[in-house]
Formats: C-alpha cells, sequence, structure tokens
C-alpha cells in the first residue's frame, strides 16, 4: 500500500514527504508521540493497516479492523503561537472533507468540532494531541481514522448507529491508496495556510460544511447538559449558540461536546 501512495502522491511541501507503513500497530498516534522524541522529520505520515489499541476523543476506543479504513497520523513540529495550535483539528476536518472529495465525488459535511458526517452517519475520527519533543518544543500529533470499507457487522451496536464506512453510504468500492495520497496534499495545503496565516478560504469553508449551523443543538459538558441553536463559526473555529434566553456564547471543543437534538447530527 505505502508504494501506491507514493506513486499517487503529488508534490507537497511538508506532510507525506516521509510516509511508514506497518501492517499492524496499536495506535498510529501512540507510535507518532515516540517519534516525536527522536529527530524524526516534520511531516512524516504513520500509516497502519490495523490497529489493535485505536483511540478516539475522550479516551474513547476507535474500532481499526484490518484492511477497512484508512488510519493515518501526521507528525507536526509547527514554529506557532500556542493559540494557534487549535485550529489545526478543524483543518484536518476540512482535509479529509476535501480528500473524500476527490476520491469519491461527494463532499461529507462537518458536524462541529471535526466530525466528516455523510447520510447523518460519522464516517471518520480526529485525533489531534500535543506533546512535548526531546528539546522541549511543541509537537502536534494529529490523527485520522477513516471508515471505509467496514460493513455494518463490523461495527459494535452502539458505535453503529451513528457510524457508518464510506462503501456502505456510496455502493460502490473506494480505494484507500487514492483517500491517502489525497488526504496527504489536502493536509499539506491547510497546514501550509495556517503558517502564512491565510485561513480565510478555510473558515468559509468550515461554514459552508458544518451541518450545526442554524439548527437546534444539545451541549453536553461536565455541568450536564443545555440545549441551544447553532448560530455561527468564529475565527478560531468555535461554535458560536445563542441559548433560549437569547444569549450568545462561544463553545470550544474541550469544554464540550455537541449532538443534534434527534439524533447525532440533526
Amino acid at each position: 500500500m505505502k508504494q501506491e501512495i507514493r506513486q499517487l502522491l503529488g508534490n507537497t511541501t511538508v506532510i507525506g514527504r516521509d510516509i511508514l507503513y506497518f501492517e499492524e500497530l496499536d495506535s498510529t498516534n501512540t507510535y507518532a508521540k515516540e517519534l516525536a522524541l527522536t529527530d524524526t522529520p516534520e511531516g512524516t505520515a504513520v500509516i497502519a493497516d490495523c490497529q489493535t489499541a485505536g483511540r478516539g476523543r475522550m479516551n474513547r476506543n476507535f474500532q481499526s479492523p484490518k484492511g477497512k479504513g484508512l488510519y493515518l497520523t501526521v507528525l507536526l513540529r509547527p514554529q506557532l503561537p500556542p493559540e494557534s495550535l487549535a485550529q489545526v483539528t478543524a483543518l484536518a476536518g476540512i482535509a479529509v472533507c476535501g480528500a473524500v472529495e476527490r476520491v469519491c465525488g461527494v463532499r461529507p459535511g462537518l458536524k462541529w468540532p471535526n466530525d466528516p458526517v455523510l447520510d447523518g452517519k460519522k464516517v471518520c475520527g480526529i485525533l489531534t494531541e500535543l506533546v512535548t519533543d526531546g528539546s522541549g518544543g511543541l509537537c502536534l500529533i494529529v490523527g485520522i481514522g477513516i471508515n471505509v470499507a467496514q460493513r455494518r457487522e463490523d461495527f459494535t451496536p452502539e458505535v453503529a448507529e451513528m457510524a457508518a464506512s464510506l462503501e456502505m453510504i456510496l455502493k460502490k468500492p473506494v480505494s484507500r491508496p487514492a483517500l491517502a495520497a489525497a488526504l496527504l496534499e489536502e493536509m499539506d495545503r491547510t497546514y501550509e495556510a495556517l503558517k502564512q496565516g491565510d485561513l480565510e478560504k478555510y473558515r468559509a469553508c468550515y461554514r459552508r460544511d458544518c451541518v450545526n449551523l442554524g439548527r437546534p443543538v444539545r451541549l453536553l459538558g461536565p455541568d450536564g447538559q443545555e440545549e441551544a441553536r447553532a448560530v455561527e463559526i468564529d475565527q478560531d473555529f468555535g461554535l458560536v449558540v445563542r441559548t433560549p434566553d437569547g444569549t450568545e456564547k462561544t463553545v470550544r471543543s474541550g469544554e464540550v461536546s455537541v449532538r443534534g437534538l434527534y439524533g447525532y447530527t440533526e
């Protein structure tokens, strides 16, 4: 698969110049964290055919059956102010949507903050982690798992209610190598825009793709849940909501989870 990806991958500035491929890993994110402590160059992509201990947000398991998905992590060593780094997760979601559109001909939406969705089903998980390297510098570990060829029986019952694979929805085969190459290219473009401080195009793209805007949402936080209406995406990709009393506030991805009132996205 590595050779196929390399043949399909166009020129990139940083991301994907080095690709490490494994038949099996416990977690591509965990492996990339180990690489952060070495002199492994920025932009290195770690790809596994399966994960035995894949992880998602909030310490959830990410199911990673062999040969069914794209399980990929990129190591970044950004020379940027810390406040800029929170935008990387949203940009990763945009990159996934762009890659799927290029390969499959259909563009997913984004359930805030970073879940690509098709037909109301989650088709991808993104986990971004901030770690320090051996000299105390900051590294970003950007993990992406796309459900490509899973069947319904590949998901546990509770996950099957909200998740699906691209092939389940599109009813046609999807090339994992082509998807990987397109994703690395899209991530390279969004990362370059972040470094240049030129994100307005991607903010507009995120607002267009966000399935929550204009809809009622349920905010799930440590203090319970609250209903509101999603009204805007701010400059840092935070979700601006309006509560029933008319108050507007911005929520961040590390503070709350968001669900639709009538399902995962609705």
